[in-house]
């Protein structure tokens, strides 16, 4: 299938939550009835203080001084994937500690008030200080250079993870979170993805919480370094004997999936667009990916859904800056379909927007959200 082409645009416009409310969809509405969980989604880790710099025409060189076109500040770590479902409708419940710090208190404020994340499983930790990543875009790549010290010694996640629909993991190999069968035993759904391994070991029987998991969303060289597949969609199917439904990022080459359970598998090409930063980009395929897995839609759709909102995420800098809305969503869709020279069998690939996105919205794509710097003050 040919991919398709969009547009981009210049102009920066920043979004108040209450702006971002008048057109916000519920993926779920005709799924939901009484006695379903308070959270659709939950998911625990480390916030951080993400500084992203862009408009670099390359990476910076020692000893001299680089300016940048661009700059944003927002929540980073495990805030990019939360705020990704939360601005895809999702009711979302995070358990993070954050620094008493004057980071900590933007970063809070930003989640709680900004994006409705529920924080009531989260803790301020006094004497703590936010971690802090800055990030550098340049030539569709970035360079990240972090600080922080050593997390708080209680684990930010509650020892009986509150009821929901799904959860969103983090593997770490040879370790175990007991939190993640906890939560499966109470019929929560895990979605989990991986990091690289810094041993080496690339031994899929140390991702031992696997089991727990319906689904396993590693990029193409984790899955075959712990396959020891020679190609992605080996990988993926070699996969499928330890969960479910492995799906597999393919970068400029979309993405492969196969389920298991129902025999399907989809293969779906990336949106070429052009890209800005990529940070943050997985965390926003994983959040597209669940909320078609818990609205029920086909393996084919859920993929192309998470393809297309990476694609929109990477248009945009920063990690939880670019998570796109249903706005957004909705401003692609009718761009898309306006551009001349489309191939029509791509453009049925995502007909099954048109029963989601809110059509009445007339606003511009891309929608920018970053805000050059922490806190203005308030006028009057």
């Amino acid at each position: 299938m040919t991919p398709l082409h969009t547009a981009t645009g210049e102009e920066p416009e920043h979004l108040t939550q209450a702006a971002r409310g008048q057109d916000q969809v519920d993926p779920l509405a005709a799924l939901r009835a009484p006695g379903d969980p308070p959270w659709d989604v939950y998911l625990t880790g480390t916030v951080f203080l993400d500084i992203v710099f862009t408009g670099l025409d390359s990476a910076p060189v020692r000893g001299t001084e680089s300016w940048a076109r661009g700059m944003g500040s927002s929540p980073g770590g495990v805030a990019n994937m939360a705020a990704a479902l939360a601005r895809l409708g999702l009711r979302t419940s995070l358990a993070a500690a954050f620094g008493d710090d004057h980071y900590g208190d933007y970063c809070w404020d930003v989640l709680a008030r900004g994006e409705g994340i529920d924080l009531s499983a989260s803790r301020t930790v006094p004497g703590w200080h936010s971690p802090v990543t800055v990030s550098m875009a340049y030539e569709g790549e970035r360079t990240m250079v972090s600080h922080g010290h050593e997390p708080p010694p209680e684990e930010p996640a509650p020892h009986c993870p509150p009821p929901a629909r799904a959860a969103v993991a983090s593997l770490t190999p040879s370790a175990r979170a007991p939190w993640i069968a906890q939560a499966a035993r109470k019929g929560t759904r895990i979605f989990a993805d991986v990091g690289w391994d810094e041993t080496g070991a690339w031994d899929l029987a140390g991702l031992a919480d696997l089991e727990h998991c319906e689904a396993f969303l590693p990029n193409a060289e984790e899955a075959m370094r712990y396959t020891g597949a020679d190609c992605p969609r080996a990988a993926a199917r070699a996969l499928t004997e330890r969960v479910p439904v492995a799906v597999v990022t393919l970068g400029a080459q979309g993405a492969y999936a196969v389920d298991r359970r129902t025999g399907e598998t989809a293969e779906v090409p990336a949106i070429a667009v052009e890209a800005l930063d990529p940070t943050g980009a997985g965390d926003v395929f994983v959040a597209g990916f669940v909320t078609g897995s818990l609205a029920g839609w086909p393996l084919a759709d859920r993929l192309a859904f998470a393809g297309l909102t990476a694609a929109l995420s990477v248009q945009e800098f920063g990690g939880s800056l670019s998570a796109p809305g249903w706005s957004e969503i909705g401003a692609w869709w009718r761009r898309v379909q306006s551009l001349p020279g489309q191939e029509p069998k791509a453009l049925r690939r995502y007909a099954f927007l048109d029963g989601l996105v809110p059509w009445e919205l007339d606003r511009p794509w891309p929608l920018r959200r970053a805000v050059p710097t922490i806190g203005f003050r308030r006028s009057g």
